[in-house]
């Protein structure tokens, strides 16, 4: 089995999520021993911004195509070629003006590949990236999950399940740690909170949210 852990937070070491995302990953390996880690910090390895060179081979907008594009086409490859070896990606997610760290959206950006995540017929699109399974922890300095307001105003989790869903992947689960920027006592019951509903943890999974999507 392989897995992709994948952080996105440029907080380094004062991230939650990236606590979150190595927590699961611990959770996981002791749960599946013969689990091997591919690990992708996109705060360091970040890809460039989707560009005219990023999407220009797969497109062909030119008989031959330009150095750049051929450098941006390679960041592509090889990203999407990781997300389709892995059985298992943790990601982490923490909420960012209302969404995904713009270093996320860019990962997502070279993934989305007709083709390859995803393809087009005459009944609409179909995913190709089935059969995986999504644990994304979600951190969060404010709490949106309890009211229609605060749901509305989230593009972060709701982003992330529609984007896999359409993937073609029906297993994504949410490890939601909310309210951390609202006092010390909101900040360590939304963790318990949050490792309680690690997949495979002991206790109640009180705040695991597994998404049954359609594909």
């Amino acid at each position: 089995m392989k897995l992709l852990h994948v952080d996105s937070s440029v907080l380094g070491a004062h991230s939650t999520s990236r606590q979150l995302t190595a927590e699961i990953v611990a959770d996981w390996r002791q749960q599946h021993p013969d689990t091997t880690v591919d690990y992708l910090d996109l705060a360091v390895d970040t890809p460039n911004h989707f560009t005219a060179d990023a999407l220009g081979i797969k497109v062909g907008l030119q008989a031959e195509p330009t150095e750049a594009q051929r450098f941006e086409n390679a960041v592509s490859e090889r990203l999407v070629s990781q997300f389709l070896a892995a059985d298992v990606i943790v990601l982490g997610a923490p909420l960012y003006n209302f969404t995904v760290p713009t270093q996320l959206k860019a990962w997502i950006d070279r993934l989305a590949q007709v083709g390859r995540t995803f393809k087009y017929t005459d009944k609409g699109p179909v995913g190709l990236a089935g059969g995986k399974t999504v644990i994304v922890a979600s951190t969060r300095g404010g709490v949106y999950s309890t009211s229609e307001g605060g749901q509305a105003m989230e593009h972060q989790e709701s982003y992330l399940k529609v984007l896999f869903g359409f993937f073609g992947i029906t297993d994504v689960r949410i490890v939601r740690a909310e309210g951390l920027a609202m006092g010390d006592a909101a900040k360590a019951a939304a963790l318990a909170a949050a490792r309680d509903g690690i997949p495979g943890a002991t206790g109640k999974a009180a705040n695991l949210d597994q998404a049954k999507l359609a594909a």
